[in-house]
């Protein structure tokens, strides 16, 4: 065992640097890297298990509540369900206390990945799981849409919980975000001065083996959507005309093939990545160049292709999304509904050919569909939600059932549409082809894309 020499130093410096480390009155996050002051090669110290160091006092002040997971997002990221007495909804978006990790889901970082899965991993294993506040009441972050815990987990065979937070700072997969200013500053300090001094991921020097650095493979819509698995995590680039613009910092896009006879898709999440003129590239009606990675969304179980960039600098930058032409529209291409929910189709790549469902494949496609009777309709009711409003409407045509979903629906006064303007009605629909719970719809972003017969 090495000897333990570092840590009074090494927190009295971390700590004048993060303005001090005392507990926090209200945790805020911040950007800045705590712990940048560089153990001295000569000093060794104690590998310590500061994750199940800490204790958690089920006495305290804080609030505590026994949780589990809904969806994970990414690493400091998780969605727990909770009571609703807690959440209207019934769900607790918790952003991790003292951590960031590097992004995995709307822009692409090294490390992001396996921060990402080392949570997973940690609490898909979990028998227990605790979300604790740091004061007396359940903060948000600065987004205001997501609240600051801490997380504690214990799997089968276990006796105490350990502090999720802290031992994803001691396998070096974050940085440190106004870590010495809460309850347990002093031991996110130590671990992640730990993590720095054993060289570990993050801090290791070394190229991270799941990140892509090599260059963007060039495809069409068509192989990505026929092959979509094997491009996981891969930087692609390929054309199409921007069909729509989903509200939530995403577009969809499309390209023809004659081939098939079938338009492509992809949905594609640009985040906070752009403003400018590379938010202006992105604009309903314009033929583009996609760069970006291919990532499983776990949140919403679909693919997308994030982590877009736009250097104004360097505009011939290959790297760059770019506007080819303007003035197009949406295929709106018209589609059967038993073609919809029964038929396949067969596309032939270089190396075999591939067979899926017809709806799968049209994903992230625009279609016109006609003559849906409207049997049922559901309004998703949650005041605190951007959907309270939305409707499901459950549709039948030639013997087949097609679901539709809306978002919140205006009427040309700005009012709200409800559930009564369309059921027993039969409608024309025009909309995006998307997929919830497993199974395929048709969504729509326009009062006006629904025609009443």
């Amino acid at each position: 065992m090495k000897q333990f020499r570092i840590l009074l130093i090494y927190l009295i410096l971390g700590c004048f640097l993060i303005t001090g480390c005392g507990k926090q009155d209200l945790p805020a996050e911040s950007e800045t890297e705590i712990g940048s002051v560089e153990p001295s090669e000569e000093v060794e110290i104690e590998i310590v298990d500061h994750a199940g160091s800490v204790k958690l006092n089920m006495n305290s002040s804080t609030i505590k509540q026994e949780v589990t997971v809904k969806t994970f997002v990414d690493g400091d990221t998780t969605h727990f369900n909770v009571p609703e007495s807690i959440m209207p909804d019934g769900i607790f978006k918790a952003r991790y206390l003292a951590i960031n990790t590097p992004e995995s889901t709307g822009k692409i970082e090294e490390y992001g990945k396996a921060a990402s899965n080392f949570t997973k991993e940690k609490l898909s294993a979990a028998t227990s799981i605790i979300i604790e506040s740091e004061t007396d009441s359940w903060d948000p972050d600065s987004t205001g849409g997501r609240y600051l815990v801490w997380v504690w987990y214990k799997t089968e065979g276990m006796k105490e919980y350990r502090n999720l937070n802290i031992e994803i700072l001691q396998n070096g997969l974050a940085l440190a975000n106004s870590a010495g200013r809460n309850q347990y500053g002093d031991t996110c300090l130590a671990a992640i001065a730990q993590a720095k001094y054993q060289k570990l991921n993050m801090y290791s020097g070394q190229k991270d083996p799941d990140f892509y650095y090599g260059e963007a493979v060039e495809l069409t819509l068509k192989e990505l959507r026929a092959n979509i698995e094997n491009y996981k995590d891969i930087k692609v680039a390929f054309s199409g005309i921007i069909s729509a613009n989903s509200g939530t910092q995403g577009i969809y896009v499309e390209d023809y093939d004659p081939e098939t006879d079938m338009y492509y898709g992809m949905y594609i999440y640009y985040g906070h990545n752009l403003s400018g003129t590379g938010l202006d590239i992105l604009s309903v009606g314009n033929e583009v160049r996609i760069v970006g990675s291919v990532q499983y969304y776990e949140g919403g179980d679909s693919w997308q292709v994030s982590d877009l960039t736009y250097r104004m600098m360097k505009p011939d930058d290959p790297n760059n999304i770019q506007k080819l032409s303007e003035g197009h529209s949406a295929s709106f291409k018209l589609t059967e509904a038993d073609t919809f929910v029964n038929e396949e189709v067969t596309v032939q790549l270089e190396e075999k050919a591939v067979t899926l469902p017809y709806a799968q494949m049209a994903l992230g496609t625009s279609v016109e569909m006609k003559g849906l009777k409207v049997v049922e309709v559901y309004t998703t009711d949650n005041p605190d939600s951007s959907s309270d409003g939305a409707m499901t409407l459950t549709c039948e045509c030639d013997g087949v059932t097609v679901t539709v979903r809306t978002i919140v629906l205006l009427d040309e006064d700005g009012n709200r549409i409800t559930a009564d303007a369309y059921e027993g009605k039969t409608i024309d629909v025009k909309g995006i082809v998307d997929s919830f719970d497993g199974e395929y719809q048709i969504k729509v972003f326009s009062a006006k894309n629904i025609l009443i017969n």
